[in-house]
């Protein structure tokens, strides 16, 4: 038997409006959450057009373009929410499409997953779903893939459509205190495997794996301890809790984030669990800072000029259905929050106004000045700071001259440990 995506029901006239476009191909992502017990699809999201280009890309499918994409989106989900699988709109015959999809599933998969820094589980779920739509006929093909394995071929799986499956998901959120020295170009993932290894308390405890959280449930408390001095230590005594050797990496320079960040998991199941909402909130814990890193060093080389920089705060926005569920961007602090707008009309093809943006979670910290290590050394500090959090000393600098050394690490930041 194969899985059952239960799909929210706005999916439906989201993707019934781009039948009633003339583009074809018209291809997207689905966005939603995986498990072992269900699958969910809350939003689908169409591939931005390339308008220098749109003639030429007609009847075509550009995959790095949709890759791309999806990377991008990837960056805007939540703890819970990821790319679980692409849709095409086209009237081509429906083994073709199949493969075109299979190519764009795999190549999606393969780049979102490269960026990850965290380890498989075992009970991660590999596979991923694709959507062939007739824009005449209206009729809807669903297969899925193992992504896991090159071989795999199509499995046939139920696509259902419901409403409501927004207002019940459960929410973990944490303002998390970092102070991280993050080596540069040679990045290896110590840091993102201490937060995985790290105790997570829920509402102060440490919960069994199996401990059943409220659908619906929005749990405020969540902190971490860590095996590395990454937050401010609790005095909790914890006999199987032991502190690590400070660990001695070789590097052309580093940058430092101090401060603190918000994240945040959705979770929906009939009993969610709390080891699935401990798994899902470290998650978003290393993959926000990596992105903010990134976006941090891809505004360095695109400045041409020496300035200081501070990291991108991040910025929730609901989804326009009932529920707690948020997407999210990152603002810097010479950006508007139009935008902020923009972006996400681009990428995820949501209108959002202004006022419907939550900035309360996070805020910039002004930086007062700048440290600049003798010798060869260049060391980056940024900070974000959260308004429940106390506030952390910032230093920071961006020299021109180290740009070139820049440019070599930020294609290094997403390298796993060898």
């Amino acid at each position: 038997m194969g899985r059952g995506y239960i799909v929210q029901d706005d999916v439906e006239g989201y993707l019934s409006k781009l039948c009633e476009q003339k583009a074809d191909p018209v291809t997207g992502l689905l966005i939603g959450q995986s498990s072992t017990q269900r699958d969910f699809v809350v939003m689908a999201i169409r591939t931005p057009q390339k308008e220098e280009s749109a003639a030429a890309a007609r009847n075509s499918v550009d995959k790095e373009w949709v890759t791309e994409h999806a990377r991008q989106v990837s960056r805007m989900l939540p703890g819970g929410l990821s790319v679980v699988g692409v849709f095409i709109i086209t009237d081509a015959d429906a083994k073709d499409a199949l493969t075109t999809l299979r190519q764009l599933l795999f190549a999606v998969e393969n780049l979102i997953s490269s960026e990850h820094l965290w380890d498989p589980a075992d009970d991660d779920v590999t596979d991923c779903v694709t959507l062939h739509i007739n824009p005449k006929t209206r009729k809807t093909v669903c297969r899925t893939f193992d992504i896991k394995d090159p071989k795999s071929v199509a499995k046939p799986a139920d696509w259902k459509y419901q409403s409501g499956l927004c207002s019940s998901w459960a929410t973990v959120s944490c303002s998390l205190n970092v102070d991280m020295l993050l080596p540069l170009p040679n990045n290896r993932t110590t840091w993102a495997h201490q937060i995985e290894s790290g105790l997570c308390l829920i509402d102060g405890k440490r919960l069994p794996e199996d401990s059943e959280l409220t659908v619906g449930q929005h749990l405020k408390h969540c902190f971490f301890l860590l095996q590395a001095s990454f937050t401010q230590a609790h005095t909790h005594s914890y006999p199987h809790f032991s502190r690590l050797t400070d660990v001695i990496e070789q590097c052309g320079g580093s940058v430092s984030v101090t401060g603190a960040i918000h994240s945040r998991a959705y979770l929906h199941s009939n009993k969610p669990k709390a080891r699935l909402a401990e798994k899902l909130l470290k998650r978003d814990v290393v993959s926000t800072v990596a992105t903010r890193v990134q976006m941090m060093l891809e505004e360095l080389l695109a400045s041409d000029q020496e300035k200081l920089f501070c990291l991108p705060h991040r910025i929730f926005c609901p989804l326009k259905v009932s529920g707690p569920l948020c997407v999210c961007d990152y603002q810097f602090s010479d950006e508007g929050l139009s935008e902020v707008t923009e972006r996400l009309k681009e990428m995820l093809d949501i209108d959002a106004a202004e006022e419907d943006l939550d900035t309360r979670q996070e805020m910039t910290f002004e930086i007062t000045g700048c440290d600049i290590t003798p010798g060869g050394h260049r060391d980056m500090h940024a900070c974000v700071l959260c308004p429940d959090c106390p506030p952390f000393c910032c230093l920071g600098v961006a020299m021109a001259t180290a740009v070139a050394l820049l440019a070599t690490a930020a294609s290094m930041l997403y390298l796993n440990d060898i």
